[in-house]
């Protein structure tokens, strides 16, 4: 039952289209015409084919502007409905054994102490300079000596 109305449909949309054919392009007659008629005629079946060519580009970018519009717009409002608000959290003092508890259940009996994992590390203790009268170490400090025995000697 369905294949006999599936290829009724078929050779209704066969004869619809060319119905549709023979109304907008009539059949062509090129018997007994010159080169110039000839010439002329695929001439403006050219022109023809430019604009129909124009008018399918057209079409096409209408048609994918739409289809990234709607594409938008369908995500919207998948965000639109995925929105849910946020309980406001809680801070809640849990130690490690408790944590590790409720995220492992009762796997783990024996408490774990981090402490003992962790590194030593010495600290250097920073070396302190002595705090001396800066008037005795005025020449080792500037590196100008000599220019300090000329400032004596013009005195």
């Amino acid at each position: 039952m369905a294949t006999v109305m599936w290829e009724k449909e078929k050779e209704e949309k066969k004869r619809e289209r060319a119905t549709a054919l023979n109304e907008r392009l009539p059949p062509l007659q090129l018997s007994g015409l010159s080169l110039q008629d000839l010439q002329s005629l695929c001439k403006e079946l050219h022109h023809k084919i430019d604009i129909v060519d124009e008018e399918r580009y057209d079409i096409d970018a209408k048609v994918s502007k739409n289809d990234k519009e709607i594409e938008n717009l369908s995500q919207k409002i998948i965000e639109l409905k995925g929105k849910m608000k946020r309980p406001a959290l809680k801070r809640v003092k849990i130690s490690a054994d408790a944590m590790l508890g409720a995220l492992l259940g009762t796997k783990v009996k024996e408490s774990v102490d981090f402490k003992a994992n962790l590194k030593t590390v010495k600290k250097e203790e920073e070396k302190k300079e002595e705090v001396t009268d800066w008037r005795k170490n005025v020449e080792a400090m500037s590196g100008m000596e000599g220019r300090k025995k000329l400032f004596n000697a013009g005195q």
